[in-house]
């Protein structure tokens, strides 16, 4: 299931784009975001503090449990540092597929998204709704060994699968493929500390064709479960091993994380 390529409506991934502050996006999309920023400032802090988690983890993979293969569904637009660079900052051999459902991020992905030499990086036009064709794509079984652990990546993609689209059973279905002593890392938005602020912003994405489910802290955890939690759990994603301090609360940045071990 992949999209046609459409400039005259708002795709979450260009949204995403322009959020952090890119140019790969259109008036539809710009629309969009403005109107999203305008119900909730803060609009812009959590996608920025989004890549800011997205590095510490694969960092963390990479380096604290040996992770060399990364399969990263809804990347979005390229924005660096990429996963690929942070994996092989670590590990130059480090292997990476992406997946994300926007021709426009396809075009992008072949012209950017390139590895080092001792490693590979590819990318697949596929849609996470449609779990068996990201497993089944050519790209993912020559990129990566099944057989060894994958980290599954999934920042700020499951808000738009709504619960009729079963997006826990895509996450099972998904997680099955992999082998034990994999990863999944997920971040996820929600209203739990501001219901009022993004529930307008969910409200205004609803409106232009972007679902957007707010899910709590017990929603989000249960896409983890039977799976062995890395501490500190399921947390606002400020409070996931952070490095730095940032000037932000978890009202405004409004994402949930976690990393677990199958």
């Amino acid at each position: 299931m992949t999209e046609a390529f459409d400039t005259g409506r708002p795709h979450p991934a260009r949204v995403y784009d322009y959020l952090l502050g890119g140019k790969d996006n259109f008036a539809a999309d710009r629309a969009a975001a403005q109107q999203g920023v305008a119900a909730n400032p803060n609009a812009i802090t959590a996608p920025r503090q989004n890549r800011a988690f997205l590095q510490r983890t694969v960092r963390w993979l990479a380096s604290r449990r040996g992770v060399r293969q990364f399969l990263d569904i809804g990347t979005g637009l390229p924005t660096r540092p990429n996963v690929h660079e942070v994996a092989q900052s670590v590990d130059p051999a480090a292997r990476v597929v992406y997946a994300d459902n926007d021709p426009i991020v396809l075009a992008h992905a072949r012209a950017l998204l390139t590895g080092r030499p001792e490693g590979r990086t590819d990318y697949v036009q596929a849609d996470l709704r449609d779990p068996k064709s990201i497993l089944a794509a050519p790209e993912v079984r020559a990129t990566l060994d099944l057989d060894e652990p994958v980290a599954l990546l999934l920042y700020a993609v499951l808000h738009f699968v709504e619960d009729d689209q079963d997006p826990y059973g895509i996450v099972r279905e998904l997680l099955s493929a992999l082998p034990g002593g994999s990863y999944l890392v997920i971040s996820h938005i929600t209203a739990d500390h501001d219901p009022e602020s993004w529930g307008r912003f969910a409200g205004i994405m609803r409106g232009q064709g972007i679902p957007t489910r707010l899910r709590s802290r017990e929603e989000v955890g249960r896409f983890f479960d039977g799976l062995e939690l890395v501490q500190p759990g399921v947390v606002p994603i400020l409070q996931w091993r952070p490095d730095q301090e940032v000037p932000f609360t978890d009202a405004q940045v409004a994402l949930y994380g976690g990393v677990a071990r199958v």
